[in-house]
C-alpha cells in the first residue's frame, strides 16, 4: 500500500483554501495530507464576488452546507448576468442560468422563435426564459425538482464576499485535518536529478518538503513561473482590458436583485454585484484607452450609494500558462492564468482545476499521462472561456469609443469565428461535452448583441405556424404566472441565510 501523498499548498485566498478544503474534505488522510502556507502580510486579489452554478456543485461535493456558507459570506443568489450597452448604447439583455423555452414540434425552441420572427411576429426571446423573467421581477426560489415543470429549467449561483468565503473554507479545511502555517516563502529548491521542486524555505528558516506542491501564489506564480519557468501565453490582442479599479459602496434599501450587472463603458465595463450588506463595484478597463484617474472617476460617479473605501487598483494580463502542471507542481488560480471576470469565471476555473486534479489524483511519483491529461483539460477550459469572452467584445455595433471600434474589427481566433458563422448561417449552435458554456449561454449573447441567424432548423416547419405561435404564447404566459407567485429575492434571502453584517435598517426595508 502506498504511503500518503504529502501535499503543500503555497498561498491562501479562494484558490488555496478551495484546494485545501476539497482535498481535506474528499481525500482520506491515509491517501494524502494537506499543509497550506500563507502570510497574513500578503493580500489576495479577490477581483470577483460573483460565481457560476458550478460553484454550488463544488460546495455540495466537498460537504459545504449552503445556508451556513451564504450567511457567513454575506451572500445572495444569482440567476444570471445583465449586459447593459454591450451590443449598442441603450441595449440590455440577461445571460441566464437556464434555457430559453422548451422544444416545440421536434425543434429546439430558438429555431421556432427565429421562425416566428422571420414570419413577422416580433417577440422578445428573453420572455421565454424563466430565470430572466424572475431576474427582471427581483424574484427567487429554488428550482423545482419536477423536471416536467417550467420552474425546473434553471439553476443558480451566488454573489458573496470573496474574503469571507476564503475564511469559511479555511475553517472547513482545518476541521477536516488541513494544517495551516503562517509564513513567507523566501527560497525554493529543486531536485538536482528530476528537476522537481524539492522544498520551500520559510522566513523562519523552516524547510518544508512535499511530494506535490500546489502554487496558489497569484500573479507572482512563485513556483510555476519564477522557479520552474513555465511560460505565460498572453491574449491581450483579443482581450485588451488590462486593469481594474474596485470599490464597495452602501447598498441602498429596496429591491435586492438576483443578478450581476455588467455595464459597458467607453474603455471597458463596470460590474455591480449586490451582497446582503453592500454592493461590490469595479471598472475593468484597457489602459491604452483611459487613464487610471479617469477610470476611478468614472466608477465613483456611477455607484448606487456612498463608497465605503478608497478605490483599489489591479493590473493583469489576460492569458494562461502553457502548462498548469509542470513536474510536481500544479498551478491553480491566478498563477495558472487570468481572464477578466466578465462572465464570473474566475472561481469556476479555480474549482474546475481542483476537481480535475482530484479526478487525476497522483501517487508519490507522478505519472506523466496524468499530468498531460490535466493540462489538456485545463487548457480547454481556458480556451473556451476565452472565446466566449471575446464574443462579447467582437459582436458589438458601437461607434462611440475607440475600444469598441478596435474590438469590432480585430481578428479573432478561428475557433470563435467558426462558431459565429455557423450560427449566423444556420441557426445551429455548436455543442460540446467538455468546457464551459452551454448552447443556451451562446444563444443569449448572440441574440442579445444582435447576431441573428439567416435560417432555422427545417424541422420547425413540421408544425403549422399558427399552432406553434399559440404554444409559445402559452409558454410565455405560464412563465409570467409562475414567476408572479415567487417570493422576492430579498425576502427569500432574509428568511434563508440572513447575514449578521446586514444593518437593521436595510434588513427591515427589504421589499
Amino acid at each position: 500500500m502506498d504511503t500518503p501523498l504529502n501535499i503543500v499548498i503555497v498561498g491562501g485566498g479562494t484558490a488555496g483554501w478551495s484546494a485545501a478544503a476539497a482535498i481535506a474534505g474528499i481525500v482520506s488522510r491515509n491517501v494524502a495530507s494537506v499543509r497550506l502556507i500563507e502570510s497574513e502580510e500578503i493580500g489576495t486579489v479577490g477581483v470577483g464576488e460573483a460565481t457560476l452554478p458550478h460553484m454550488k456543485e463544488f460546495n455540495d461535493h466537498i460537504g459545504v452546507i449552503e445556508a451556513d456558507m451564504m450567511q457567513q459570506a454575506n451572500a445572495t443568489f444569482k440567476l444570471g448576468i445583465e449586459f447593459v450597452d454591450w451590443g449598442f448604447k441603450g441595449s440590455s439583455y440577461i445571460h441566464p442560468f437556464g434555457v430559453h423555452g422548451q422544444p416545440i414540434g421536434g425543434a429546439r425552441f430558438h429555431h421556432q422563435w427565429v421562425r416566428a420572427t422571420q414570419s413577422g411576429h416580433e417577440t422578445n426571446l428573453q420572455d421565454y426564459s424563466y430565470p430572466i423573467v424572475a431576474s427582471r421581477a427581483g424574484k427567487f426560489d429554488f428550482p423545482s425538482k419536477d423536471q416536467n415543470q417550467i420552474s425546473s429549467t434553471y439553476s443558480y449561483a451566488y454573489h458573496f464576499d470573496a474574503a469571507l468565503y476564503a475564511g469559511y473554507l479555511r475553517r472547513f479545511a482545518e476541521r477536516r485535518g488541513a494544517v495551516r502555517t503562517e509564513g513567507k516563502v523566501t527560497d525554493v529548491s529543486l531536485d538536482g536529478q528530476s528537476g522537481d521542486i524539492a522544498s520551500v524555505t520559510l522566513e523562519s528558516g523552516e524547510v518544508v518538503t512535499a511530494d506535490l506542491f500546489i502554487d496558489c501564489t497569484g500573479f507572482r506564480a512563485l513556483l510555476i513561473g519564477e522557479t520552474l519557468g513555465v511560460a505565460y501565453q498572453g491574449w491581450s490582442k483579443w482581450l485588451p482590458c488590462d486593469r481594474a479599479v474596485a470599490v464597495p459602496c452602501d447598498r441602498l434599501p429596496g429591491k435586492l436583485l438576483p443578478y450581476t450587472r455588467s455595464t459597458a463603458r467607453a474603455a471597458g465595463w463596470q460590474w455591480r454585484i449586490p451582497l446582503q450588506s453592500r454592493t461590490g463595484n469595479g471598472y475593468v478597463y484597457a489602459s491604452d484607452f483611459i487613464s487610471d484617474d479617469e477610470a476611478a472617476s468614472t466608477l465613483l460617479s456611477n455607484l448606487d450609494g456612498a463608497a465605503q473605501s478608497d478605490p483599489r487598483f489591479l493590473k493583469f494580463r489576460a492569458g494562461r500558462r502553457v502548462a498548469s502542471w509542470q513536474k510536481n507542481c500544479v498551478a491553480i488560480g491566478l498563477s495558472s492564468g487570468f481572464l477578466e471576470p466578465l462572465e464570473s469565471t474566475s472561481i469556476y476555473l479555480i474549482q474546475q482545476a481542483i476537481t480535475t486534479l482530484l479526478t487525476l489524483f497522483p501517487r508519490k511519483t507522478v505519472d506523466p499521462a496524468l499530468r498531460a491529461e490535466f493540462n489538456r483539460r485545463v487548457d480547454l477550459e481556458y480556451d473556451r472561456v476565452r472565446d466566449f469572452l471575446i464574443l462579447h467584445y467582437y459582436a458589438n455595433a458601437r461607434d462611440d469609443a475607440e475600444l469598441w471600434r478596435y474590438c469590432r474589427s480585430m481578428e479573432v481566433p478561428d475557433s470563435l469565428l467558426e462558431k459565429l458563422e455557423f450560427f449566423r448561417s444556420t441557426g445551429h449552435i455548436e455543442t460540446y461535452t467538455a468546457g464551459l458554456f452551454t448552447p443556451a449561454s451562446w444563444l443569449a449573447v448572440y441574440v442579445g448583441q444582435g447576431v441573428m441567424p439567416q435560417r432555422y432548423d427545417r424541422q420547425a416547419d413540421k408544425q403549422p405556424l399558427e399552432e406553434m405561435l399559440g404554444e409559445i404564447r402559452k409558454l410565455r404566459a405560464q412563465i409570467a404566472e409562475r414567476v408572479d407567485r415567487m417570493p422576492s429575492h430579498g425576502v427569500f434571502v432574509e428568511d434563508y441565510c440572513p447575514s449578521n453584517d446586514v444593518p437593521a435598517a436595510i434588513a427591515e426595508a427589504v421589499e
